[in-house]
Order: C-alpha cells, then structure tokens, then sequence
C-alpha cells in the first residue's frame, strides 16, 4: 500500500459552510458524492450537513473524527489514501431538529440522498399513513421515512420563507428524478394540498446517473489505514479508481464546481449503466453464489460466468441508443474493473434486494426483447439464477421482502416456486409459459451444477 504523508485525521484544515444537506451517510454517499465535492475546485465555499438513513451507527462513528474519514482508492498499481473533509456535520436520523433547521437556512441550496431503491416506495394511504397523520397535526413532527422527511424539510422551508431548493436523488433507480418526485409530491399531498403548487415553484427534481463500485468497510482495512496513516480512522472507505457522475439538472442558487458530466437527457447512460455494470453484477452475484465464489472478481475469472456475462451484454446492448465504441470501451472498462485484484467486491452484499433492483437491471431488456420478437436468453438466464439463489440460499436471503421471497422459492415443484417469483416481478412475464420454461431451466441447470459441485 503506497501511502503518502497525511496530517492526523482529527486535524482539520477548516469546516466548510453547509450549503448542502445528504441523506444515507453510507460507504457509496462518501466515495462518490462526497468525495466530488471534496475535489471540486471550489470545495471551500461547499460543505455538506449529511444524516443517516436509519441506524446511527455511521453518524457515531464520524462525529468524533468531525465528519472527515479515509477514502481508500484500490487499484492494481497500489492503494491511495486522501481525507475527505466535505463533511462538515454528521446527524442521526433521529435528530429532527436539525434536519429541518438546515432546510430552513436559505444558504442551503442541494439535498442528494442515496437510500437505495426502496427508499423511494412509499404509502401514504398505508404503511406511512401515521407519519402523515403526524405531520397533518404537527409540520414539524419527527418522522421515519426518507420521503417524509422530505416533506417534512419542505414544509419548513416554506414557513421559513427560504426560497428554492434542487432536490437531487444519486441512487441506482431508473428515471430517478421523476420518481422521487412522484413519491414527495404524492406523500405532500396527503399531508398538505397547498404544498404541491410551492414544490412546483419552488423545488427543482434532478435526475444523476452515478457509477463507483465501493465495498463495505473491513476491520483489516480500519487497520491497514491505521498502520499506513499513522492515525486511527474507524470509518474508512474502499473505492475503485474509476467513478462517473451524469447529471440532468438545473441549479438555481448554484452547485460545486463538480467533475461530473452534464447532460439534458441521462436515459442513455442510466440504461448502459443499470443494464451493463448493474445487470451484470446481478448475474454475477447470484449464479457465481451458486458455483461457490465469492467476490466478482471470483466470478468473472470463471468463464462459465464471464461467457454468460458477454451475452448478457449483447443481449442488453441492443437497446442501448449510446455509439457502439462508447459502449464497447464501457465494456472493456467494466472487466477491468471486475478482475482489479485490489477491490475485494463481495457477492453477498450485491444479492441484496433482489425484488427492487431486478426491476431496473434486467426486466426491461427482457420486455424490449420480447417487442422485438426474440426470446431474451440471457436476460431469463439472469432471473433463473435469482430464482435459484432463492431456493438454494448460499448466503443469508437479505430483501425487503425476503420472508415472502423464501416461502415462495421452498414450493415443492420449481415450476410452481419460479412462476410465483416472477410474479413478485411482473405477472404478465410470470404467465408468460415460453419465458418461465427458460427460467425454470436455467434455475433447474443451477440446482444442479451446485448440487454436483458439493459432492
């Protein structure tokens, strides 16, 4: 590990203005956003108040180091240690207060959440129908959701008089801009009619497509970061070199002078994105769990698994409007980046959530397959193998609606436990006979290359 000198990490060269609020202090938020706006050219004048999502197990971690930590950057070359300071406070989900006092401060002009796709699903009429019946009877009630919490920090912005805000989602969710403002001004409706026409003059929605591969934190790396920094950090970050942020936004009260690219229209790269970095990872995680690896660069050396994810990707390249030497110098990069023997990306942690994110990955490549007339070979292969993971569980099932998913995959007959997973997906593809019968015998061909390999 090549390590240049760094001041002690409770040293602080200054804490910046808080001119921006985040929401999901996780290790992604600060390899990415984060980071960005510490690199900025401009990084002075921006400085980010940022919360946890729900547990508080980051904020306690960073506040003692005053929000600043190690972002580890792990390339084949040797690892780069630089102290991201952009954080100027940390804040447990808990504090209400102070989330709603950095929306009323006009200065603030950004909030950028990273909540993962199930924080955008929310219900109003139902599973959050007491946050909004807490906020009807009081605007500056404490409340759970990340949406909520949204409403919540609009409404005190409104009262307070203090102007426009960009709200600007970084999560890996399609068109996810609009959909978070779908949920906000679904949920604010139900809380309060009259703050829809403030939002709509008020409140600028951006879409970003963002890209950094970041696996969890380790103890070996805490420890590592101590040996080669000479100073202790309990909340240290792993990255790849390689990061991309694509933005379709208009900023009215201005931004950081971010390294990012800034589009009109994102739909191109989140598609390329979510179809070739995230579809494939998807594929990675749940057939290369089945042969027994572990990490994605496990998966990728294995050429049953790289073979599967080159046809995959000719498979979801066909609706991908980008040039072909864009998308065939992507693909390169994305090897590259899976076989980095630096970056330890474990398949477990990407098997998560499979409901949410298989919904943006792979489904829409199998419905513009079928329009086109084809069978999507590979794109059914992709959900034969979370169907298989599902009934083989090689590692913990961790979903929002994993007890569900579980009852479903322990049917007696796979044909039966496959049908009624797609279904969780989409029910027309779930009574579709042609595509469940390439389903059932990629998840069957799974079961049983795993059952043979443990004999």
């Amino acid at each position: 590990m090549n390590s240049p000198t760094l001041a002690p990490l409770a040293r602080r060269t200054a804490i910046r203005p808080i001119r921006m609020i985040h929401l999901g202090l996780g290790n992604f938020f600060r390899a990415h956003q984060a980071w960005y706006t510490d690199t900025a050219s401009d990084a002075a004048e921006w400085g980010y108040a940022a919360f946890d999502g729900r547990s508080p197990r980051m904020s306690t971690l960073l506040r003692p180091q005053g929000g600043a930590y190690t972002l580890v950057t792990q390339a084949p070359g040797g690892d780069e240690l630089r102290v991201v300071e952009s954080l100027s406070a940390v804040h447990a989900a808990t504090e209400a207060a102070a989330w709603l006092g950095y929306f009323e401060d006009p200065q603030v002009a950004i909030v950028t959440l990273t909540i993962t796709e199930a924080g955008y699903r929310v219900d109003p009429d139902g599973a959050h129908a007491h946050e909004v019946a807490a906020l009807r009877s009081d605007p500056r009630a404490a409340v759970a959701s990340a949406v909520g919490r949204m409403v919540a920090g609009l409404l005190a912005r409104r009262a307070a008089g203090a102007g426009g805000i960009v709200l600007l989602p970084c999560d890996n969710l399609p068109d996810n801009g609009p959909g978070l403002r779908e949920a906000v001004t679904r949920y604010a409706d139900r809380v309060d009619p009259t703050l829809l026409a403030w939002i709509d003059a008020h409140v600028t929605f951006g879409s970003t497509m963002v890209d950094r591969i970041t696996p969890a934190t380790t103890p070996a790396l805490v420890a590592e970061v101590e040996r080669q920094g000479g100073f202790a950090d309990s909340a240290p970050v792993p990255t790849e070199p390689f990061t991309e942020w694509v933005i379709a936004c208009d900023f009215p009260a201005g931004r950081p002078d971010w390294d990012a690219t800034f589009v009109d229209d994102v739909t191109p790269y989140e598609h390329r994105k979510h179809w070739l970095l995230n579809g494939s990872h998807s594929l990675l995680a749940y057939r290369g769990l089945l042969l027994g690896h572990v990490t994605v660069r496990d998966a990728i050396l294995d050429p049953d698994c790289r073979g599967w994810v080159e046809r995959w990707w000719d498979e979801a390249q066909r609706h991908i409007v980008l040039d072909a030497d864009s998308n065939a110098a992507y693909r390169g990069h994305l090897i590259e980046r899976y076989e980095n023997p630096s970056i330890r990306h474990e398949l477990a942690q990407i098997s998560m959530d499979g409901s949410e994110k298989l919904l943006g990955r792979v489904l829409p490549v199998v419905l513009a397959e079928r329009e086109a007339g084809r069978v999507p070979e590979a794109a059914l292969m992709v959900l034969g193998a979370w169907v298989a993971f599902l009934r083989a569980r090689p590692v913990p099932v961790r979903d929002p609606r994993a007890d569900e998913l579980c009852e479903l995959a322990a049917l007696p007959d796979l044909g039966d436990a496959a049908r009624a997973l797609v279904a969780v997906l989409d029910a027309d593809l779930a009574s579709d006979d042609q595509a469940l019968d390439g389903i059932v015998a990629a998840a069957d061909a799974l079961l049983a290359a795993r059952e043979g390999a443990a004999r």
